[in-house]
């Protein structure tokens, strides 16, 4: 699988990893989840991303639970602090109650999951902290337009941002006018969450051009998309890891190498529109 250098992380991340936002939490589905992540990693998808918010902490118990026995350091792992928890004490608690939960003594990314009411430089501190004391590698944040990039960048002293997690997928590609070239320019990586939007290409024209690229490549449409929205340096993406039946289709995404002629026609099949308004979230 394609793997290349994560922002300031100082190791290269394959550009496939696995999200947990809506992971089933009960039941046959939840075990299903623990074994998809668990393929996923076999599979070459270290990179588990998570948060506190999902589940109110079920997420990160069902990734612990998953990566129960693997390498430490042969996985990648990322979780984030909600605002509203986002003060100095509250980060650092809240990383600590992550870290408890996935039963990991480090994290390799700690993210503010968006932007809330606390000042940024008091979580930007706390997560430099945090980073001081080998609680986490690196430090990151989700949902950041360019001007809140930049001010978070400001209150750091002494670390760089490692990334920034953002909705992206062809129905929403205004982050590659805008994110995306900041982003790139500071050496900072782009996560693309949802990067299936809610499957509205699904049964348009531009879903009959995927179908021919995965023809011949031998994967299937959502294995190209994922090699789209991956083509830029510094871009990766973190589809829902749930089901084991979807985890090879993300998986073979990572060996995928789109042609100009077909990364041009997937463009013009879903053509990025002008923003308006600020930066699209869920």
């Amino acid at each position: 699988m394609l793997a290349r250098q994560f922002g300031r992380a100082f190791r290269s991340v394959p550009v496939i990893g696995q999200g947990t936002w809506n992971v089933p939490l009960r039941g046959a589905a939840r075990d299903e989840a623990i074994a998809s992540i668990r393929r996923g990693v076999e599979l070459g998808m270290v990179h588990v991303d998570t948060a506190e918010m999902y589940g109110d902490g079920g997420a990160e118990t069902l990734v612990g639970e998953a990566i129960a026995g693997l390498p430490r350091e042969a996985l990648f792992l990322v979780s984030k602090v909600l605002p509203s928890n986002a003060s100095y004490n509250g980060t650092i608690e809240a990383c600590h109650a992550s870290m408890k939960r996935m039963r990991v003594d480090y994290l390799d990314c700690f993210l503010l999951h968006w932007r809330g009411s606390v000042p940024l430089k008091d979580t930007m501190r706390a997560l430099e902290w945090l980073v001081a004391a080998g609680d986490i590698r690196t430090l990151g944040v989700s949902n950041f337009d360019v001007d809140d990039l930049r001010e978070a960048q400001a209150a750091l002293e002494r670390e760089k941002i490692a990334c920034n997690q953002v909705l992206y997928h062809l129905g929403e590609r205004t982050i590659e006018a805008h994110e995306l070239p900041f982003c790139q320019a500071a050496g900072i990586a782009t996560v693309a969450y949802t990067p299936f939007g809610r499957g509205d290409w699904h049964g348009t024209k531009g879903a009959q051009e995927l179908e021919r690229i995965a023809t011949v490549h031998g994967v299937t449409p959502h294995a190209v998309i994922l090699a789209f929205l991956t083509r830029a340096e510094l871009t990766f993406a973190i589809p829902k890891a749930a089901k084991l039946g979807h985890v090879a289709e993300n998986a073979a995404a990572g060996d995928v190498r789109l042609s100009a002629d077909e990364i041009a026609a997937i463009d013009r099949a879903f053509p990025a529109r002008k923003r308006r308004g600020g930066l699209a979230t869920l």
